[in-house]
């Protein structure tokens, strides 16, 4: 798509958004040159900065931090891969682009194809380019239904690719890999370390500690960044292209409460630093967003993965998701009850505490000799549960779960007495998540204004730009470090064969 210069009605709009937007005819000195000027070291920008050195430009990354922190560095370290990856093969699942391809546009509210060809198409290449950097991804898989392997085991579902209705769109494989570490976090610090390393042996000019506060523009396109560092003013100017790689939006208040206020009621997840300064800097420059009411949001409740074969009931003693579902599906679904009510009801052959349950506060409210007991104590409207777990049972006896749809494997009737409920309920227990939406970019990461035309030489990529995370009922883990590497590159090649003369 060619690039478009920026209207006046994107300057006058800009204007009252300064200083996010500046004219470059103000400034006097520059502080720095270079081809390839990306605000942000996390996993796009790194990915990005490794592409753009390999093309022959030259590249300069103003991080706010003092280096290899930021969301990334928080992950379990997850990519969302698959196709017939080395991996997946090794471990004798087949997969293919097309799967994968039909798995996320089903899983996507508003499927943007292009991406998710490219994506899927792509993500074999990806997997041994990642490999290609250091990265070191083992040879197995870990078959408990988990959020996160505990050790050095690579291929996991994280997903919902065997949740009905997607198991019936699109052949289900698992497609998480994640790096090869010793415990559930800091494979997404290894990796991202790996990668800030590579970059930097390439030759990348890294300012840390700097704060980018503005855009520059000339011309009709955007020219550079205006930071502070150690309270001095910091001109930096790009020759070709600024990639915004800078987070999410999770840390700034306002912009929680005004798109995504669910979050006001969780625990936000990622870097301090995620206060939006990307995304704000992109619209200023006439940059439209997308997605931007979507959060991932969580309490998982399994495992241990015996626990799936509880059911999940509102306030009126109804079930509402598969309980089977990735655990951000069955969060949001819990979200959207009357009241935030929600109860995991278990029996006696599954009784086991949520290995969570510490951390997200899901407290065992009780234990009843009878349904009807279970009914009254957690208030619920006589004969609604007795009614539920009858209806459950008789089907389940049966491995079939007609209104929900539940995996076979896990169904099994609830009847061996005693029975318990866990409370789950939004506002009670423990919720965290992040944000989704972001500045809307092509497949080449170029930010796109609301007629869709590019604005010139100017980029975006990672949790600041939206592409193929778009809400919490569809998310897969490994889905942010997957489009933020894939993606990142993509940005970073294309921002690197352009010129201010480019179309």
């Amino acid at each position: 798509m060619p690039d478009q210069p920026l209207s006046s009605a994107d300057s006058a709009k800009s204007a009252t958004e300064a200083p996010l937007l500046r004219d470059a005819a103000e400034i006097q000195d520059w502080s720095d040159q270079s081809d390839i000027l990306i605000v942000g070291f996390g996993m796009a920008g790194a990915c990005a900065a490794i592409e753009a050195l390999e093309a022959g430009a030259s590249v300069t990354v103003v991080e706010r931090t003092s280096g290899c922190t930021g969301s990334t560095s928080a992950a379990s370290g997850h990519f969302y891969l698959g196709g017939g990856t080395p991996v997946q093969t090794a471990c004798e699942f087949e997969d293919s682009p097309e799967a994968m391809a039909a798995y996320l546009e089903a899983t996507s509210p508003t499927p943007n194809m292009k991406k998710i060809t490219l994506y899927a198409e792509g993500s074999v290449a990806h997997f041994n380019w990642l490999e290609a950097q250091g990265i070191p991804f083992e040879r197995s898989y870990y078959p408990t239904k988990n959020v996160v392997q505990p050790g050095r085991e690579c291929l996991i579902w994280t997903g919902n690719e065997q949740v009905w209705p997607y198991r019936d769109l699109a052949t289900p494989a698992p497609r998480g890999h994640k790096v090869a570490f010793d415990g559930e976090e800091g494979g997404g610090a290894l990796a991202l370390r790996i990668l800030s390393e590579r970059a930097e042996a390439l030759g990348a000019r890294v300012i840390a500690n700097a704060a980018v506060g503005s855009l520059l523009h000339q011309d009709g396109q955007i020219v550079g960044v205006q930071a502070r560092r150690f309270g001095e003013t910091l001109n930096l100017r790009a020759r070709n292209a600024v990639i915004l790689a800078a987070g999410g939006f999770g840390q700034n208040p306002e912009m929680v409460r005004q798109h995504v206020p669910i979050l006001e009621h969780a625990y936000v997840q990622g870097s301090p630093h995620d206060d939006g300064v990307g995304i704000r800097l992109g619209q200023a420059a006439g940059g439209a967003t997308e997605h931007m009411q979507e959060a991932f949001i969580t309490s998982p409740f399994y495992p241990p993965e015996d626990l799936l074969k509880g059911i999940l009931v509102n306030r009126l003693g109804q079930r509402f998701v598969a309980e089977d579902s990735y655990h951000s599906r069955s969060s949001i679904h819990c979200t959207r009850q009357p009241g935030g009510t929600v109860y995991l009801i278990v029996d006696a052959a599954i009784f086991a505490y949520p290995q969570f349950a510490s951390l997200t506060q899901q407290a065992l409210v009780d234990g009843f000799e009878t349904i009807e007991a279970m009914e009254s104590g957690l208030q619920l409207p006589p004969g609604s549960l007795q009614t539920t777990l009858a209806d459950y049972n008789r089907h389940a006896a049966r491995a079939e779960d007609p209104e929900f749809h539940k995996h076979p494997k896990w169904l099994k009737p609830l009847d061996e007495a005693p029975w318990a409920a866990f409370d789950l309920s939004f506002g009670r227990a423990v919720y965290t998540g992040f944000t989704l939406g972001g500045l809307r970019v092509n497949e080449n990461g170029q930010v796109l204004n609301a007629d869709g035309n590019a604005i010139p030489a100017l980029y975006a990529a990672g949790a600041c730009a939206s592409n193929l995370a778009q809400d919490s009922n569809g998310y897969a883990s490994g889905t942010c470090l997957g489009e933020a590497s894939f993606f990142g590159r993509r940005a970073g090649k294309h921002s690197a064969s352009r010129t201010h003369a480019s179309t």
